[in-house]
């Protein structure tokens, strides 16, 4: 994987208001840090990184630091969080973990289903379980996605993911063997509706019978 250069620049102060003053400017508060590093406080353009993660998987993103401090010194790096304003989504502080190229790290990586269940032909409903899948691998070999062939799946079958082609350079971090996709009956589908649909109508019956009953200050 190409590692995207972005650069940053060493800040000095910290706290609240300056923070304030640093995204009014267009520069968003920032840290790195990683195992055998002491923790950076950094300061990085706005707008360079929304362009990054407009076209990348933040969970995937391999930066080369470019950090200024009277010289510069190139770092290789991962966003390991990304703090966002909750109403309008904007940008507050972004957390930088310095990662080794000859060490294996833990990335989600992206579960992608290809082809049609032969199942869903025959009336099936196909079910994604797994949406991403948490590996260990070397950050230059992370993949885009995990890809799975969901083609001969028949009605009532489950993949799991010891059925998944993956590269031997990548280890799974989790053991058990986990179900990825299911084709449901639509009979099966039509009892999972109808169950949620009960439960939603004796949760309003019980709120109704207990706003009904006298208070017992009465």
């Amino acid at each position: 994987m190409e590692k995207i250069k972005l650069k940053v620049t060493v800040r000095k102060t910290q706290g609240n208001g300056p923070a304030r003053e640093l995204r009014r400017s267009g520069m968003i508060p920032a840290i790195l840090y990683g195992p055998k590093v002491e923790p950076v406080l950094l300061s990085v353009p706005t707008r360079d990184l929304e362009n990054i993660l407009k076209t990348s998987n933040v969970g995937q993103i391999l930066l080369n630091l470019l950090i200024q401090n009277g010289k510069q010194v190139s770092k290789t790096a991962m966003i390991k969080e990304l703090q966002t304003q909750p109403i309008s989504g904007n940008l507050l502080h972004v957390d930088f973990y310095e990662v080794a190229m000859d060490q294996k790290i833990k990335v989600s990586i992206p579960v992608v289903a290809t082809g049609q269940a032969k199942g869903v032909e025959l009336g099936g409903v196909f079910q994604m379980v797994r949406h991403e899948v948490e590996v260990f691998c070397y950050p230059n070999e992370i993949p885009e996605s995990i890809e799975v062939d969901i083609s001969e799946m028949d009605i009532g079958d489950s993949l799991h993911i010891e059925e998944v082609n993956i590269d031997d350079t990548i280890e799974l971090a989790d053991e058990a063997n986990f179900t990825i996709a299911t084709v449901l009956s639509p009979k099966v589908e039509e009892e999972e509706v109808a169950e949620e649909e009960e439960e939603e109508l004796e949760g309003e019956e019980a709120a109704a019978e207990e706003e009904a009953a006298p208070s017992s200050d009465e």
